[in-house]
């Protein structure tokens, strides 16, 4: 049997955890490199911090793994 208080607070506690670690990655230099070099394009979505970090992580993953 689960805890419910704890499987309830996981998605905040997920959330809180992502945040902070988006904050993060956006005031990087690394990110603020890439976004020179990515500039937002017509699509609403890319002015969506969220989105531009998820990219961000997705192409430097992509990168590292080759």
């Amino acid at each position: 049997m689960t805890n419910s208080t704890t499987s309830e607070s996981m998605p905040t506690q997920d959330s809180r955890i992502w945040d902070s670690l988006k904050e993060a990655i956006a005031t990087s230099s690394g990110f603020g490199r890439w976004q020179l070099e990515h500039p937002v394009g017509d699509q609403p979505q890319e002015y969506n911090l969220d989105s531009r970090v998820r990219r961000y992580l997705r192409e430097t993953l992509e990168t590292l793994a080759y």
